[in-house]
């Protein structure tokens, strides 16, 4: 399909660290990367997509697609008018969509899925007390209270996991997401840049 964009997802349970990931790349000349949790919180409070953000966010649940959809689409397009993306030239790199089946459907008419980064962490503990702390350097009321943090992760269970069995298992790559973040990186990168150099070329110039 003609005019999609081409995309990596970071992929992974909630605290994993693909925001981490996500921001090291955008700041890597052909990377361009978009966090819709950050396309949410970027909103106003008092609008109608504002509104349905916190209402849900605040339960630990996923906001309907959509509005999801509707929010990511209006960023895209701001980021595309202001050359901040170039789809041209630029990799995008997602993180926090799709986030079930329903919205990979939808979104298929707009990207094109060239590398799933899966982030693994196998400590949920762990990973509950970096969301906590970092409600508490970031002020992230979503992240601030651990039964809501819980919930996320039954959710993710639930409705985001199975959206790795929608696309071609090929396309996977796990990555383990336990070290510095430098030491993520690394792999991460060995993934993608071949990715990268096959369809844009040296991403240095």
């Amino acid at each position: 399909m003609a005019g999609r964009y081409q995309s990596v997802l970071l992929f992974g349970a909630p605290g994993v660290g693909k925001g981490t990931q996500g921001k090291l790349l955008g700041h890597i000349p052909g990377f361009f990367h978009l966090a819709t949790g950050d396309v949410f919180r970027s909103l106003d409070k008092e609008s109608e997509l504002g509104k349905k953000f916190l209402e849900y966010s605040s339960q630990g649940l996923l906001v309907p697609d959509e509005f999801t959809i509707r929010a990511w689409q209006g960023y895209m397009q701001q980021k595309i008018e202001a050359e901040d993306f170039r789809p041209g030239t630029d990799l995008l790199v997602l993180d926090g969509i799709p986030r079930n089946v329903n919205q990979a459907k939808i979104v298929d008419a707009h990207i094109e899925v060239l590398r799933i980064i899966h982030l693994k962490a196998p400590n949920i503990d762990e990973m509950v007390q970096r969301m906590k702390k970092r409600a508490e350097t970031e002020g992230r009321i979503d992240d601030a209270d651990e039964s809501v943090i819980r919930r996320r992760f039954e959710v993710y269970d639930e409705e985001t996991a199975p959206v790795l069995s929608y696309y071609d298992a090929h396309l996977i790559s796990d990555v383990i997401a336990v070290g510095t973040p430098a030491e993520v990186l690394m792999q991460v990168l060995q993934a993608i840049v071949p990715v990268y150099r096959d369809h844009f070329g040296n991403p240095l110039g």
